[in-house]
């Protein structure tokens, strides 16, 4: 029953989560592109003197990757999300390293791209998250979602650091390492429907299977959660810029 459960969770479930998500993402652009007009304008700022001013889509994308108001407000919370949101592009990166067709680290290596140090960044990242969210004006503004979805990250974080460090920075290694995380992946792009079982070998096994049931549950619940800002924050800005 238990090895029924970790297949499910580890293969049907990943399709499920992430068609729902791409799904979720498309029904909520279309929802927002479909809405009526705003009767007036969203542009918050007049900067024609400025070279972004003159060029908003550009300032647009400059905000995207700066956020200038957050610097100047709230400086030690806009590095913390510049190192959060540098270190999830590097995660993104390291897990499409994970894929035998692609080779930044060596193919038999047990390290992930950054050594485990990319989990280092997010798992403090988030933890700076959710004490700021307990502190006030944040907390006053808050909502349960806000909390249970950094809680959500952080153990997403946490057991794929369970994983990451286990290999680089324990002379016992991690009993599964990236060639059989590549066959594992390999599979699923494939749509062999293997059971990963069969290549990721060990007890810690059921880690792993903890890593992707909550990775899951995130692609579920993206299209409601406020990470689809990411998919909005280049319109967005750019209403701002005019």
């Amino acid at each position: 029953m238990i090895d029924k459960l970790f297949y499910f969770v580890t293969v049907p479930m990943v399709y499920l989560a992430v068609a729902w998500a791409i799904v979720g993402i498309i029904i909520r652009a279309v929802q927002i592109w479909r809405r009526p007009r705003h009767p007036f304008t969203l542009k918050v700022f007049e900067q024609r003197s400025t070279l972004l001013g003159r060029m908003p889509l550009i300032g647009a994308i400059v905000d995207v990757f700066t956020m200038p108001t957050v610097r100047k407000h709230q400086p030690l919370f806009w590095v913390f999300l510049g190192l959060f949101h540098l270190a999830l592009l590097a995660l993104l990166v390291a897990h499409l390293d994970l894929l035998p067709q692609i080779n930044i680290m060596p193919t038999g290596s047990k390290h992930m791209l950054g050594y485990g140090g990319v989990g280092v960044v997010l798992t403090v990242s988030v933890l700076y998250f959710m004490w700021r969210r307990f502190r006030s004006p944040v907390r006053e503004i808050s909502v349960p979602a806000d909390y249970l979805l950094l809680l959500l990250l952080f153990l997403i974080f946490i057991t794929g650091d369970t994983i990451s460090w286990a290999n680089s920075w324990n002379s016992g290694g991690f009993v599964i390492g990236k060639p059989e995380f590549a066959a594992y992946l390999d599979g699923l792009v494939k749509f062999t429907f293997d059971n990963p079982r069969d290549v990721l070998y060990g007890s810690h096994y059921v880690v792993v299977v903890l890593h992707v049931l909550l990775a899951n549950l995130l692609l579920l619940l993206l299209p409601f959660s406020k990470v689809m800002h990411f998919f909005f924050a280049l319109p967005m800005n750019k209403l701002r810029r005019g």
